[in-house]
């Protein structure tokens, strides 16, 4: 049961107290107390909770003007009305700028008085409520790691709080490098499985029967290296939520066997006669157009549906241009705590060029160029040629420039620089095939699409740079 509102009468005059607080009580259905002294006020706040507080303004000792510094120190402070005497309504209008709520004049009108204290309750109960949300979202944003303010990010949050309470399967569509993992995995720790594992799944990074395997398991001597049974990852993730990242890739045989574990929720290791009854919360990613793989008969119609229950698409950065500079610190303050570069900021130039940019690769785009731009960058600010050296085919300079980091750091930065630069060109050749461009870098398929998602390179941007 709610508790009742509480007032707490703060007046060096016994009289007038006694006054207000007959007035008060039978219009107010809230607990009153008082106090004589703006000490005696500060005490009792610091005992009982108080909603709103009624404070004289001239009181000897502590007057009402520093009792309202002390209470507004307290960011979940209760609201506080003045009261002044006609002659020192500058003490009342500097009252406001302190923070209070409102000001009458002695001698006191009732009913002033009464929709005054009510609309301060209001107040205060409003801004109580909207800290509280706050410091739920602060929790989540720092939990999830997903940065974003724009409206359509507010979507996705609002989408996450409100699947993620439930056992409905998911799927999340989107562009690579728009965050999904980072979603899935949102659902899964504001979800009552969050304290259960989190298991992802690459599906296009296996030939189909290790990810069968994988996936399912199998018996000792199921084949010829099985020399133990060995645990699927449906069962790593019993009571969890299982990943299935980039389901688009997914071969049709296993679709078939992954629609018969979603339906009658158990698996049947590779080796075995035997069914185990399995409890996981399945979502799946995508950057497919799983309609159109429908009707080429690539992806089972009846698989889709029980994947897709609940479904959500992640906008591509082009499409939230407002979080580009709020993506951009947020990296900036990475990068520089983990490459010592302290004080490094972003010209304005810059931050315009970012919002400019296409960024085809999305926030995974826009993160490997402000790690690029905080290891090279050789002053104390970072400008658009920093930013873009790298597309402006200046291989030879920045990888001589990388020739002044420690090791490790100028092994990545050139081989992060060279996988960029050759991948882009082989699957602009290939009109973003990729099983043709494995074929010409003489990689496995599956090989080449690791490659391209550690490195944030979409094949699909490809696709329109050569004629068809």
């Amino acid at each position: 049961m709610k508790a009742k509102p509480s007032l707490l009468i703060i007046d060096d005059e016994p009289d007038m107290v006694m006054l207000l607080k007959r007035t008060l009580a039978p219009e107010l259905d809230w607990e009153i107390h008082t106090a004589l002294s703006g000490k005696e006020g500060l005490d009792l706040l610091k005992t009982r909770p108080v909603d709103v507080v009624l404070l004289d303004v001239k009181m000897p000792g502590m007057d009402g003007l520093e009792l309202l510094g002390l209470i507004k120190e307290d960011r979940e402070s209760p609201a506080v009305v003045m009261m002044t005497a006609h002659g020192a309504i500058e003490l009342a209008v500097e009252s406001m700028r302190k923070g209070a709520y409102d000001f009458i004049t002695k001698p006191v009108d009732e009913t002033r008085l009464v929709i005054t204290l009510k609309k301060a309750y209001d107040y205060t109960a409003l801004a109580h409520e909207n800290v509280t949300l706050r410091r739920r979202i602060q929790k989540e944003s720092a939990l999830k790691k997903i940065v974003g303010a724009s409206p359509e990010m507010q979507k996705v949050f609002e989408f996450i709080r409100t699947v993620s309470p439930s056992d409905a399967t998911v799927l999340i569509t989107g562009e690579s490098g728009t965050g999904k993992e980072l979603v899935a995995r949102a659902i899964h720790e504001l979800s009552p499985r969050s304290k259960m594992p989190f298991v992802t799944v690459n599906c296009p990074t296996l030939p189909e029967n290790i990810l069968e395997t994988e996936l399912f398991g199998y018996a000792k001597g199921a084949f010829t290296d099985a020399k133990h049974d060995k645990k699927g990852l449906f069962q790593e993730a019993q009571g969890g939520t299982l990943l299935l990242d980039e389901i688009g890739e997914l071969p049709v045989n296993l679709q078939s066997k992954l629609l018969r574990v979603l339906q009658e929720k158990e698996i049947k290791p590779i080796g075995t006669s035997k069914s185990i009854k399995v409890d996981v919360r399945v979502v799946a990613s995508t950057n497919s157009d799983l309609k159109k793989q429908m009707l080429e008969k690539k992806f089972r119609e009846d698989l889709y549906y029980r994947l897709n229950v609940v479904s959500i698409q992640m906008p591509p950065l082009r499409e939230r241009a407002g979080d580009i500079p709020l993506l951009a610190r947020h990296f900036l303050s990475r990068f520089c705590e983990e490459f010592s570069k302290k004080g490094l900021k972003l010209d304005p130039e810059a931050t315009d060029s970012l919002i400019a940019h296409s960024w085809h690769g999305n926030v995974r785009e826009l993160e490997n160029t402000l790690k690029r731009a905080v290891i090279m960058t050789k002053g104390d600010t970072i400008t658009s040629a920093d930013l873009f050296e790298e597309k402006e085919g200046a291989c030879m300079v920045t990888t001589k420039d990388a020739m002044r980091l420690p090791y490790r750091k100028a092994k990545e930065y050139v081989l992060s620089t060279f996988n960029h630069e050759y991948l882009s060109h082989i699957l602009s050749e290939n009109d973003g095939n990729v099983t043709r461009a494995a074929r010409q870098c003489g990689l496995e398929r599956q090989a080449l699409q690791q490659i391209l998602r550690r490195y944030g390179i979409c094949a699909e941007d490809f696709r329109s740079k050569a004629p068809r």
